[in-house]
């Protein structure tokens, strides 16, 4: 049960329904998530904006292995749901990439980088090694892909700690994070 009300679109402060009606629009649905954050106009443009810049950076395959291994060490249920229904359907990501993305990982060489680049970042809270940068560049990205890889971290945990907090409906098929 969340432990904060999921409103209404109707019942979200005037300011963001909008935003909700343009997140409706590209994917169909409101999910639960951009519900939840309209009660604060202010984080609800953040986490759009956010992800809209994002979106232009790395590729949409590497931006959903990355949520998916973020989700995953951060125990976010909601966010492991969302990202795997857009890995299959958004980024055509096969079950074997997804399951792979999730333990930090891809079949593709630059992805798996990134990917493992990501978690550790997650992980550590970005206290890496140099080695750790050093791959992450060895495997062809530039520093201003690290950044955008930084990014998408930042991003994911972001909806990953409000999904924890409100304990969020998942309001997709339902996927849990992997036992430690």
């Amino acid at each position: 049960m969340s432990r904060i009300i999921i409103p209404t679109t109707e019942q979200t402060p005037a300011a963001s329904r909008p935003i909700l009606d343009a997140v409706g629009r590209q994917l169909g649905i409101v999910p639960n998530l951009f519900r939840l954050e309209a009660l604060s106009t202010a984080a609800l443009e953040a986490h759009v904006g956010l992800n809209g810049a994002a979106s232009k950076t790395l590729d949409v395959k590497t931006r959903e292995r990355i949520a998916l291994a973020v989700a995953q060490v951060n125990g976010c249920d909601y966010c492991l749901s969302a990202h795997t229904y857009l890995g299959l359907n958004v980024a055509r990501l096969d079950a074997a990439e997804i399951a792979a993305a999730r333990r930090g990982h891809s079949a593709d060489v630059k992805a798996d980088a990134a990917v493992s680049f990501a978690k550790k970042v997650s992980e550590a809270r970005g206290q890496i090694d140099d080695a750790d940068l050093a791959a992450v560049r060895q495997a062809g990205f530039s520093d201003a892909q690290v950044i955008e890889i930084i990014t998408n971290v930042a991003l994911n945990t972001l909806t990953n700690l409000l999904n924890n907090v409100a304990r969020t409906p998942i309001d997709f098929p339902v996927v849990t994070a992997l036992a430690a």
